[in-house]
């Protein structure tokens, strides 16, 4: 089995050690770092070969939206998931923007937590069923693309396909399986997806796709 190396990125000392507890004891995990700051956070992501990073938005100095922003910049293949306490329409749309892979409450179970970071680490995304319906209403508020816009991405039918499925959560592993195609044609489609879509990650593929009706 693969494992990987986590960040946890929390100012709060008794939150940090909750959280590495349940961690290091996750067969999927192999190394678990700690930082109590996004300036930390950026070193420690710079020397060490993070693979997803557990962040709190209300940290301080450089708050958490900010934090995913440049993490995202200096990695783009950097898993975020972001914890929070907080379920404002704002940060929920700026921590998407931003580039975070999944949102979730505090006060989430610390086994769903391993399930989400694992699913996430797969490749899906993952909101909290709270803060599912602010995206939505969100996504609901922008203008719709014209069709002479949306036919300017040359999607073809097959890759409509795979983006209807990442847009419903969906891992390579279970797109391949639901298609009946190989992992790495898959793959293929995914990596054609986001090029013509001029995104960086699944989840802004998602809501890129939601938003603007590709699918």
């Amino acid at each position: 089995m693969k494992k990987y190396n986590l960040l946890i990125v929390e100012d709060h000392a008794l939150t940090r050690f909750a959280l590495k507890t349940a961690f290091e004891s996750a067969d999927f995990i192999e190394n678990v770092y700690e930082a109590e700051c996004a300036s930390t956070a950026y070193k420690t992501e710079q020397c060490n070969k993070i693979d997803v990073v557990l962040l709190d938005l209300g940290l301080p100095n450089i708050n958490g939206i900010e934090a995913c922003k440049t993490l995202k910049t200096k990695n783009s293949s950097l898993k975020i998931i972001i914890l929070t306490s907080h379920e404002q329409e704002e940060e929920v749309i700026d921590s998407i923007k931003a580039g975070a892979s999944a949102y979730c409450s505090k006060d989430i179970e610390p086994e769903k937590l391993k399930e989400i970071v694992r699913t996430v680490l797969n490749g899906a995304a993952w909101f909290d069923p709270r803060v599912a319906d602010i995206v939505l209403k969100a996504i609901a508020k922008t203008e719709e693309n014209t069709p002479a816009q949306n036919e300017e991405l040359n999607l073809t039918e097959r890759e409509k396909q795979v983006l209807s499925l990442i847009a419903q959560g969906l891992n390579n592993t279970e797109i391949a399986k639901k298609l009946d195609v190989s992992i790495n044609t898959t793959k293929a489609h995914v990596c054609n997806i986001l090029q013509k879509l001029s995104v960086q990650d699944r989840t802004q593929a998602a809501i890129k796709a939601i938003k603007d009706k590709l699918i």
